[in-house]
Order: structure tokens, then C-alpha cells, then sequence
């Protein structure tokens, strides 16, 4: 085996990534002297009115620290503590967010359903929404769907559609977890308002922590009437920030110089490059559809433990190894890890 020594950048997952340079400018420049807190300041202005702007509809902005704050206090504020929520069992509400939307939601339920690729389909939907509806049990109120899923697959617009439209038949709210929102417009190149709002999502949680800003992911409702005093539950759960500008300078700046979605269609890029070096490879296989920035692969057990001895960083998820690309994966990173895989192909 040689002694090769991987990159400083990994694919164990985009949040590894650090920020965009331009982001960290405008947290410097939102650093120097002093501003109003709590985002009453131009930077948190710029942010909220650049979101408007690519929504293209009057919405209810709320940042916050985090993405599992972002879902857990979303559906919190739209539930009641009797209500249940139609999930999918790869979820990230459901695998990897300790129960927070369950202790926010002081008893709210997930309900998970089995599905292709990661995904909900309206006939699930329909088949959970129908189960026991007494007093006795959870009364089904809102479909969470993510998009990206959490293997790395996208809901078409006419699969959101179908969701959307199922959802308001059986007068379910739909939340969606965007954690990375923006790889999904890039890769299905539509116009924001055609992915959300017009697909009759209620709320969104816009994720930025993976896509190159610092800190703050972003509750987005829709339907403005959810938001009805959702300041005070986003203050008693410790995320009003006081140097606000500290989170949303970054927004501001990637939002208006489109590198957001320069960032997201990079990190498709170098995923869609990295599955095609993979396919390559004898005794490799390809789990999903690469449709955003995730590959999921199934390695030999033994190649996985040398390409962790070489350095190498990844996921063991969902059946196999995930290997996330992010907004500064470059080509010699793809080239490297490639390198190496072929080297555990050829037993060297």
C-alpha cells in the first residue's frame, strides 16, 4: 500500500466546508463598529429582502443557528402537541435530529413511511394520512418531505406537485426540508417559487450551512398566517441572535452575487464527475441517482478500511458509503480519492 496521503478537502460531508470567501468578507464587514441587535440592523434587511426577491412572493423570514432548529421549530409552529407529521423513514427529522422536532413540538409524532429513492409518494401519503383517526391517536396534519432526500435524490416538479396537491386534498400543511434546497435548483434548474410556494409548500427550511455560509439556515413560511408569533417561540427556544448581522451579512452577500447557486452547481458538478470516474470501476455500484451532490456507492468492506487508513473521510449511510461533494471540492480532489479507490481495485 503506498503511503499516500489524502487532500485537506474531504467527502465525508459539505459541512465540512468551510465558508466562501466572499461570505467571510461580509462577516467581517458586519464586524466592524457597531449595529442594532437582534437583526434590526441593513444586513439582516439585504438578506430577508434578497429571499423575498428570489421567492418572488411576500413571505415570514426567520434565521436561526442551525438546521435541526430550522425543522424541529418549524413544525412546532404549525402543529399542536396532538399532531402527527407524514415523514419518510430516511428522514432527517426521523434519523438525525435527536427527536427535536418530538421535544419542541412537546408530542407531536412522526409518522414514517417507506418510499423509492428517499421519497414520498402521494399514494403513502394517502395510505398513512387514512390510518386510525380517533381520539385516541395522533391526528396526521402536516407532510415533511426533504429535497434533496437524504440519498441524494430529487422530487421532480411534477413529483412536488402531485405531493403538494395531495397533501391540500387531505388538508395537510407541507413543510420541506431544504438543508440543501439549493442543489436541488440547480440541478432542476426552475425558479425557486416553482420548487416551494407554487408547489404549495407552507414552509421551507433553506439550508446555507452546506452551501458555503457560516452558521444560519433560514425558516421561510409561505402561508404567513403559520407564522402568527412564531418571533416569541424562535425567542424562548434561544435562537433570536443578538449580533444577528454576524449570521445574515453572509446571506446577503452570496444572495446578491448569485454565488449561492454558483456554490450548488459546483458541488453537482464535481458529484456528477466523481460518479462517472466511479462507475468505471470494476465492483463498484452506484445506489441512487447522483441528482444533487451526493454519490452513494457500495464498496467492498475491505476497500472501505484501507481508503480510511489512506486518509480518506466518509460515511458509511443508507446501505452504503456516501460520498458528499461540496462547494470547494475540486477536480484533483475527485482525482485523488479515485486514485485511490483504483489502487484498492488493483490490491496495491
Amino acid at each position: 500500500m503506498s503511503d499516500h496521503t489524502a487532500p485537506h478537502r474531504q467527502f465525508a460531508s459539505d459541512t465540512w466546508a468551510g465558508l466562501r470567501p466572499e461570505a467571510l468578507q461580509a462577516m467581517q464587514e458586519a464586524n466592524a463598529g457597531h449595529a442594532s441587535a437582534y437583526g434590526d440592523d441593513p444586513w439582516t434587511a439585504r438578506a430577508v429582502r434578497q429571499l423575498r426577491a428570489l421567492f418572488e412572493t411576500e413571505c415570514e423570514v426567520f434565521f436561526v443557528a442551525t438546521g435541526t432548529a430550522a425543522n424541529a421549530l418549524a413544525l412546532a409552529g404549525i402543529c399542536q402537541s396532538y399532531h402527527s407529521v407524514i415523514c419518510h423513514a430516511d428522514a432527517h427529522i426521523q434519523t438525525d435530529e435527536c427527536g427535536a422536532p418530538e421535544y419542541a413540538g412537546k408530542g407531536l409524532k412522526l409518522m414514517t413511511v417507506r418510499g423509492p429513492e428517499g421519497k414520498l409518494t402521494p399514494a403513502a401519503i394517502r395510505e398513512t394520512a387514512a390510518k386510525r383517526r380517533d381520539v385516541h391517536s395522533h391526528k396526521p396534519h402536516v407532510v415533511s418531505i426533504s429535497q434533496a432526500t437524504e440519498v441524494g435524490t430529487l422530487y421532480s416538479l411534477e413529483e412536488l406537485q402531485a405531493v403538494g396537491a395531495t397533501a391540500r386534498e387531505l388538508g395537510l400543511h407541507l413543510h420541506m426540508d431544504g438543508a440543501r434546497f439549493a442543489n436541488a435548483l440547480a440541478t432542476l434548474n426552475a425558479p425557486a417559487k416553482a420548487l416551494s410556494w407554487q408547489a404549495r409548500v407552507d414552509v421551507l427550511c433553506f439550508g446555507g450551512a452546506k452551501n458555503g455560509v457560516a452558521l444560519a439556515d433560514v425558516i421561510i413560511f409561505f402561508d404567513r398566517a403559520l407564522a402568527a408569533d412564531f418571533e416569541y417561540r424562535r425567542k424562548q427556544a434561544g435562537h433570536l441572535v443578538s449580533k444577528l448581522r454576524l449570521f445574515t451579512a453572509p446571506w446577503a452577500a452570496l444572495l446578491e452575487s448569485g454565488a449561492w447557486l454558483d456554490n450548488a452547481q459546483h458541488a453537482n458538478r464535481m458529484a456528477r464527475t466523481l460518479e462517472s470516474e466511479l462507475r468505471a470501476i470494476p465492483d463498484i455500484r452506484i445506489l441512487y441517482p447522483v441528482q444533487a451532490n451526493a454519490v452513494f456507492v457500495k464498496l467492498p468492506a475491505a476497500w472501505n478500511h484501507a481508503l480510511h487508513e489512506r486518509g480518506w473521510h466518509f460515511y458509511t449511510i443508507a446501505d452504503g458509503e456516501r460520498l458528499m461533494c461540496s462547494w470547494d471540492t475540486q477536480p484533483e480532489d475527485v482525482a485523488a480519492f479515485v486514485r485511490d479507490v483504483r489502487a484498492c481495485a488493483d490490491g496495491t
